[in-house]
């Protein structure tokens, strides 16, 4: 696949937005592109895309044409890059095969049968068309040109894409498996895929696998979020750990301290993390991302009030922590088969002697 230019960046829009994309416009797409490029990272590979048995240079001329639709299609790999390091914290393929039904394979590096799963896409970066007058009308009060969200089947992205008039500058396709979910991020500008921010960056004992259901209701929430890019980013990688310090975010995201203090602050004001203040570490609330309406959800009382500032937290992190690991999320002891306790029986004790 081919690099989009500059040129190609503005037909498209004028395509989509219309009247939309005055002067102002042009302006704004400029400066968000340059934004977006700033903050690019190396890519993992190089990707080909088929769209309903079309080849295309990249997803803007996709976007270009009205007959594609994204029912089908396939991204591959080319070149392939070896299995290794890189591919920390995702399941390494060399090519993503989408059916009409809203399901993917992922066909492995390693030799071996495709994984089924259900895909689902999300843009993470982009940006919205919009005129002067546009934002002259949402500042004196009135109506604004908003995005109503973008998820689900890639075909259902498509849509709205060129509906909402908008340009995606990153898309991460999310693939559920039956017990977690992988999240692929694609830099649509060069089309590249991109490495998971956290490899090489933090140790893969410090993920911990949530199940797709916990995985599910994050990024449905993600994708209708007003958090700022960096908030949802933190959010997305506490929620797959037992809790990380500012300190080992700005390392993962290569940024300034602040600015992820700031935005680690957001979330715990939304009450999406909590602050150990006596550790420095942040860990994410799971309560918000659990169906209330499950009936297979275990319900359990909180700790004892006055137990071991280091045994507290989140009742439903504890559960979902066992449920997808089985082992006590405390001390890492396996679990025993059959009905799971959420806690082994020396976490349990300390619990509620403590």
């Amino acid at each position: 696949m081919t690099a989009v230019s500059p040129p190609e960046i503005d037909a498209l829009a004028a395509a989509l937005g219309g009247a939309r994309h005055d002067a102002y416009s042009r302006r704004a797409l400029a400066r968000a592109s340059e934004e977006y490029l700033s903050r690019r990272r190396p890519p993992l590979a190089e990707v080909a895309l088929t769209v309903d048995g079309k080849e295309y240079p990249n997803l803007y001329a996709v976007l270009a044409d009205p007959a594609a639709k994204f029912e089908t299609g396939e991204i591959r790999l080319d070149p392939i890059p070896p299995a290794g390091a890189a591919w920390r914290f995702l399941l390494p393929f060399e090519r993503l095969v989408f059916a009409a039904d809203g399901s993917v394979e992922v066909h492995p590096l390693e030799p071996g049968p495709p994984v089924r799963a259900v895909a689902r896409a999300i843009v993470r970066e982009h940006y919205l068309l919009r005129s002067q007058g546009d934002e002259e009308r949402a500042a004196a009060g009135g109506a604004r040109v908003e995005l109503k969200g973008l998820r689900g089947t890639l075909a259902e992205a498509i849509s709205a894409a060129r509906s909402e008039a908008l340009l995606p500058f990153g898309v991460a396709i999310l693939a559920y498996l039956p017990e977690e979910r992988y999240r692929y991020e694609f830099d649509v500008l060069h089309s590249t895929l991109l490495p998971d921010p956290r490899a090489g960056r933090l140790a893969p004992g410090q993920r911990v696998r949530r199940s797709a259901r916990v995985a599910w209701t994050l990024d449905q929430y993600v994708a209708q979020s007003d958090l700022s890019l960096l908030a949802v980013r933190c959010l997305e990688v506490l929620v797959e750990s037992p809790g990380l310090t500012s300190i080992e975010l700005s390392h993962v995201f290569g940024g300034v301290r602040e600015l992820v203090d700031s935005a680690l602050q957001g979330l715990v004001q939304h009450r999406l993390v909590s602050f150990d203040r006596r550790t420095g570490v942040y860990r994410p609330i799971l309560d918000p991302f659990l169906s209330a309406n499950d009936p297979t959800m275990p319900r359990l009382d909180a700790a004892p009030a006055g137990s071991d500032p280091a045994l507290r937290t989140s009742v439903q992190e504890l559960l979902a922590a066992a449920d997808a690991r089985a082992t006590c999320p405390l001390c890492g002891a396996p679990l025993p088969a059959g009905p799971k306790s959420i806690l082994c029986e020396n976490c349990s004790a300390q619990v509620g002697t403590a």
